[in-house]
């Protein structure tokens, strides 16, 4: 039988709760000392996202985050 985690305990350490089932870990959530749900380990994740560079940008300017002034005037409620 796999481990109870209490409700409450188990809002708390989602994060590593996810990284123990992640590793193989089956746990049982329970509310009251009642089991309500299961976290299993998905057994595949399937293939690994590869990023289809659509826009084929294969270069950015140095300047590229730098902001314009005259945009940073009209944002920041100058006018004209």
């Amino acid at each position: 039988m796999p481990p109870f985690i209490n409700l409450h305990d188990a809002k708390i350490q989602l994060s590593s709760l996810v990284d123990r089932t992640a590793a193989g870990e089956e746990l049982v959530i329970a509310k009251n000392g009642v089991p309500w749900a299961r976290l299993v380990p998905i057994v595949s994740r399937g293939q690994r996202r590869v990023p289809a560079n659509a826009m084929q940008i294969e270069y950015s300017a140095s300047d590229f985050d730098t902001t314009d002034p005259e945009t940073e005037r009209l944002f920041s409620g100058g006018c004209a």
